[in-house]
Order: C-alpha cells, then structure tokens, then sequence
C-alpha cells in the first residue's frame, strides 16, 4: 500500500503493516486529518484478512509530539472550526477496538497520544535516545485515552501519578526500568528489531493471535470505558479554561505558561 494523504506512509510486508505517522515537520503532531487517517488505517488492518500485526512509528526525530497544539488553539478559539469525521475520539475507539497485535516503534519524542497509545500497545520497542511526556498539566487539561487507569496497570500507582502530574520528560532508560516499554534500541536498529518480532508474530494463525488478544484486553473493556469518560468529562470542562488559554497563547508566542497568577489558582 501507499499513502494516505501523503501524512501516513502504508508499507505491507509478509503480513505486517506498518503505519508511519508523516508530518515531520510538525513532529508527527497529530491534526484531524491524521487522527482520521489512523482511524482508517487501524479499521482497515482489523478488516484485511492478509494483515496479522500492525507496527505504528513516525518519521523524521519524533515518533509524535500529540495533538497539534495549533489547531487545538484554532479549535478553541474559532467557532466556525471543522473536525474531522473521527477525531482524536475515533483514534481510541480504533486502538481500543483493534483485536489483532499492536506494535509500536517509538523513534523518537513521545507526547500526548505519543505516549498514552502506549496503553494500547501490544508490544513497544523504543530508541534508547527518545524520550516520552504527559504533558496534561502544562496544557491545562486532564489525561486522555484511559491514562488515568492504563498508566497505573502498566507501571504502578506512583510511576503513573509523576507522569501524569508532572508534565515531565521520561527518558528512554526509565520507561524501560518502569515497565513501559518491552525493549531499547540503538536508533539505527529500532524499526528492524521491531518488524522482525512483528514478523514472527505474523507467522502464527491470525484466529490464535486474536484469542490471546481478546483473553488479555476483554477483562479491563468496561473499566477502559469508564475511564475514558471520566476523562473526556475532565478534559471538556477544562479546555478552553483559563490554564488552557494560557497554555495555548504560551505556545503560539513561544514563552512558558504562567499559571500561578490565574484566578483561584485555574
């Protein structure tokens, strides 16, 4: 297969599919045209009896810097903003319902839907030079895609609390120590380590890989659910906010955010 777009590289081979986010130059920030063509391309894959495991990374030195923060400031700020038909809404909906083997090759920064993804995640192989952040309290939001209940199940209460809280980077050495991520790699060797593990995995029943999917996922479905309304809920009533007003005109002028000054602390 080919692009999508030209924002999402499709690449088939011995029944891996490998979904590149490509907008380099915005560090494969998630806008809604990529949020709708990751959606499809997951919902595709799940339908392609040819595919057994899917492999998602990015291009260029970032794997992805989240949402694309300036139209989240149009989308805030623009009463006449079109989204797209799935949204970031329709991206977890796909991962969430993905029922064949994810995963992920983290080349480079992680942020937002860069690193929560990797709740949903199989498998995640990482460069040992990149780095990951939940950047939810700089932004003036709340967690998104069940973080707030797959973070802790990956990596403990605690571990979970600082990222999500903090807003902080998490190097590749201490998502690994953590129990984020499975392996590190040199970069140069990231994509082949990862494929040829794909590979091996696409060499088994498709109907197999699927059972063992579905016996690990199926018993946390309600209690993802849960979460991600719960979040949804949060992350609704504080956008638009003054902290994420802040955060967005921080961003579009290039200063850091002054959120101690708001009123009642935002």
């Amino acid at each position: 297969m080919g692009d999508t777009g030209e924002i999402l590289a499709i690449h088939d081979v011995d029944r891996v599919r490998t979904l590149t986010l490509s907008r380099p130059d915005a560090l494969n920030a998630f806008n809604e045209a990529l949020y709708d063509a990751t959606t499809i391309a997951l919902r595709e894959a799940a339908a392609d009896p040819a595919v057994a495991v899917v492999v998602i990374t990015g291009e260029g030195r970032a794997f992805s810097a989240g949402t694309d923060l300036l139209e989240m400031g149009e989308r805030v700020g623009n009463p006449d903003f079109v989204p797209g038909e799935h949204g970031f809404l329709g991206l977890i909906d796909a991962l969430a319902d993905f029922d064949k083997p994810l995963v992920l090759a983290i080349n480079g920064l992680g942020l937002g839907i860069g690193m929560t993804i990797i709740g949903f995640a199989d498998l995640v192989f990482m460069a040992d030079d990149a780095r990951l952040k939940c950047p939810f309290t700089s932004l003036g939001v709340a967690p998104e895609a069940a973080s707030s209940y797959l973070l802790p199940r990956l990596v403990g209460r605690q571990n979970a609390a600082w990222a999500l809280l903090s807003s902080e980077w998490i190097s590749a050495r201490e998502a690994h120590e953590m129990g984020l991520v499975w392996r590190l790699c040199a970069p140069a060797v990231l994509q082949e380590v990862a494929r040829t593990h794909a590979a091996r995995l696409a060499r088994l029943p498709i109907s197999s890989l699927r059972a063992v999917k579905r016996t690990i996922t199926e018993p946390f479905a309600r209690q993802i659910a849960e979460a991600r309304e719960r979040e949804n809920r949060c992350f609704a009533e504080l956008m638009g906010g003054p902290a994420n007003a802040e955060a967005l005109a921080a961003f579009a002028e290039g200063r850091t955010p002054d959120f101690t000054s708001l009123p009642g602390g935002a």
